[in-house]
């Protein structure tokens, strides 16, 4: 019975979250129960000395600093001028505000990791507009809810800076091949949205003119004055990092003194502002290491209770192959983002089967990318489905809950596409890595 005490510990942690218990303290305690059984009273040592890693991680200095980089740019209003700017060139186009709010969404990701805070400040500035000139509100809810979680799979984020550690790659590295793939998923979101709408222009009307359309002269001028400074900083951070002239941890310290400096240039740097950011970016970074801190720990009292072994052996008796393998995984992450968040699911799966996909010949590079790309559908998959808290917390009264529901399904239709061509053209993850990296 001892050789399969790590097959209870999944079971064990998903029933105390279901209990009532929030994810950090679910994976403590169950790491605590089953890390007495295992180690005795030595496991004390395990705790203190996984608390001192996380908390001496150098490149897990990264998440307060891009976190506070997007609360930045949230909290001064730089956000709101993107936003009007991007609608000014699509409002004209079927589904023009819809197209526009992805487009948005991608900038915002660009400047943030944090995916709350994307879905937050687009989804206030977005919503009022789309209902007023008359769209589909399912159409809203998934261009908001999967348009705010592209901040996983587009650079820089977050959820990479604590993969990367996970599954023993360079995080620039996965930096670096998250490009193509974030690019292609909003090009599928944009194209679903474009094609619906053309074949059924009742769900996004194209705004009527109006007396006070600014001029082409006005419209370059507002863009000039409202995209080109963020888009400047964005292309310093990760210019700086695809360049090699710095380490992850240093572009987003690079960030975050820009976001100081764009809020000052914009008029909109208060010590309200600089405190609500800071108050906010302690907040997240927080709740992030603390779920790190439980799930090291927990994938500690997993490899002691035999799970990695266990599970090679699981593996090698069922002779399946790397793909084999690594497509059984992606199912599990899809299976476990309807009950678990991405801290968890990335904590869980990750440090087990990355050296199993390592030692079959899998890139992993390539896995981790497929992997945040399946993680996202954990964003819009009930009952945990972050992305509808998000957006249930800022939407108006019209838009129920079943309008989230279906507004969601085409959305994860477009991150399985996405999945597929990923899968089926690896180059679009290796190819700019290889060209600016040089590794094979």
């Amino acid at each position: 019975m001892s050789d399969y005490l790590a097959l209870a510990i999944l079971p064990v942690l998903i029933f105390t979250i279901f209990i009532g218990f929030r994810v950090a303290f679910a994976m403590m305690a169950t790491a605590m129960i089953f890390g007495y059984i295992v180690f005795g009273s030595a496991f004390v040592f395990s705790l203190r000395e996984k608390a001192e890693d996380v908390a001496t991680n150098f490149v897990l200095a990264a998440v307060p600093l891009f976190v506070f980089m997007g609360t930045m740019l949230e909290r001064s209003g730089i956000a709101e001028r993107l936003f009007e700017a991007v609608h000014l060139w699509t409002r004209r186009v079927p589904g023009g505000l819809a197209l526009g709010t992805i487009v948005m969404c991608v900038i915002f990701a660009a400047s943030t990791g944090v995916i709350g805070a994307t879905e937050t400040v687009v989804g206030l500035l977005a919503i009022p507009v789309m209902l007023k000139y008359g769209y589909h509100k399912p159409l809203i809810s998934g261009v908001i809810a999967a348009g705010g979680s592209l901040g996983t799979i587009i650079p820089p984020s977050v959820v990479v800076v604590v993969m990367g550690p996970l599954a023993n790659v360079p995080v620039g590295d996965l930096l670096i091949g998250m490009v193509f793939p974030g690019l292609i998923l909003a090009g599928v979101y944009i194209a679903y949205i474009l094609g619906r709408s053309l074949i059924d222009p009742s769900i996004g009307p194209v705004a009527p003119p109006s007396p006070d359309d600014p001029t082409l002269a006005e419209k370059l001028r507002i863009t000039m004055k409202a995209l080109v400074p963020p888009m400047a900083m964005i292309i310093a951070v990760l210019g700086s990092l695809f360049a090699g002239l710095a380490a992850p941890t240093e572009a987003a310290a690079l960030g975050a003194a820009g976001s100081v400096i764009l809020a000052a240039g914009y008029g909109g740097l208060t010590l309200k502002v600089l405190h609500d950011s800071l108050m906010k970016s302690v907040r997240i970074t927080a709740m992030i290491m603390l779920i790190l801190m439980a799930g090291s720990l927990l994938t500690v009292v997993f490899v002691g209770a035999g799970g990695v072994a266990l599970t090679h052996q699981l593996v090698g008796a069922a002779k399946l192959s790397g793909h084999e393998v690594l497509a059984l995984v992606l199912f599990l992450a899809f299976l476990a983002g309807f009950v678990l968040d991405w801290v968890s699911i990335t904590l869980i799966l990750v440090p087990i089967f990355a050296p199993i996909l390592q030692a079959l010949g899998i890139d992993l590079v390539w896995f981790c990318i497929l992997f945040l790309i399946m993680i996202q559908t954990s964003y819009l998959t009930p009952p945990m489905a972050p992305a509808i808290f998000y957006l249930r917390a800022i939407a108006p009264p019209e838009i129920t809950i079943q309008h989230m529901y279906w507004g969601m399904i085409p959305f994860i239709a477009c991150q399985v596409v996405t999945l597929a061509i990923i899968w089926f053209w690896p180059e679009t993850v290796t190819w700019l890595p290889k060209q600016l990296l040089g590794f094979n």
